[in-house]
């Protein structure tokens, strides 16, 4: 990445630091996995304005060839990741994957086309009811994004984003179950969806399909605590990993589990920056 190297942080953990190490020792056996929102991307009030951090396209071009893989794994539509991302026919990222809908959905830079299962039929119900319950409600300032195998429903732009959040809480928890579907809380966010694939499960799925002998996760929300939990099962089996989070007030959950902690999406850019230089 030229002359102006950033430094790498160093891990505050034990097992932290035999990741990196083992990350910068052999690259080309390492997986380096992301979550987009508030990782790779900023955290803004209309979520069909998330685009990466300027920063993150280059950096990813730099390091993508210079190890096994990079996966954006995502609670968003694996086609709606890549369009936001700019990642389709981009150079360097030729063999990018997006796991979409927390690893349902699948995308390969090599083919440029996501593979899918059909949506649960708890979805079609939900979008159904779900008007109707928030109407009956009152809450205003909300907005749901249809994402096809789920629905979220967005309190950041309410008076009152808190507690309009804690007040749906319930209610759509019991319209997930009554259709056989979960709650996941995130950002301001309640995404009804369905149970069984989350992100701890696609990333190790990926990560033994693809035989990684190391594994970086990055993320900063809630629905990211599953993918911090398959890293430390990998750690268990013998392979190393780093825990990283993209800095944030608003959840600590993971800053206190993770193993470096940096300055949100800019300080997650540098990190992948100062991986690829290292990894030369």
């Amino acid at each position: 990445m030229g002359s102006h190297t950033e430094a790498l942080p160093t891990p505050t953990t034990r097992p932290g630091r035999a990741g990196l190490d083992a990350i910068l020792r052999r690259p080309g056996r390492a997986l380096i996995a992301l979550d987009f929102d508030g990782t790779l991307a900023p955290i803004v009030p209309d979520p069909e304005k998330a685009r990466p951090h300027p920063e993150a396209v280059p950096a990813l071009t730099a390091l993508a060839p210079r190890v096994a893989a990079v996966a954006v794994i995502t609670g968003r539509p694996a086609e709606t990741a890549v369009r936001y991302g700019g990642f389709a026919d981009t150079p360097g990222l030729e063999h990018l994957v997006v796991l979409g809908h927390y690893g349902a959905e699948r995308w390969d830079a090599t083919t440029g086309k996501v593979t899918a299962p059909e949506p649960h039929p708890g979805i079609a119900a939900v979008r159904a009811e779900l008007p109707g319950v928030l109407d009956g409600i009152g809450t205003t300032g909300t907005w749901t994004e249809d994402k096809g195998h789920a629905l979220a429903v967005h309190t950041r732009r309410a008076p009152d984003p808190q507690g309009t959040f804690d007040t749906l809480r319930a209610p759509l928890t019991d319209l997930a179950t009554r259709n056989g579907l979960i709650v996941e809380p995130g950002r301001m966010v309640l995404e009804l969806r369905p149970p069984g694939m989350d992100k701890g499960v696609a990333l190790l799925d990926y990560a033994r399909d693809l035989g990684a002998e190391s594994v970086l996760y990055a993320g900063d929300d809630l629905g990211d605590l599953p993918a911090y939990a398959a890293v430390e099962e990998l750690r268990s089996d013998g392979t190393p990993g780093l825990l990283v989070c993209s800095g944030s007030e608003e959840v600590t959950e993971l800053s206190e589990k993770a193993d470096v902690v940096v300055d949100g999406p800019q300080g997650v850019v540098r990190l992948l920056a100062a991986i690829a230089d290292q990894a030369g």
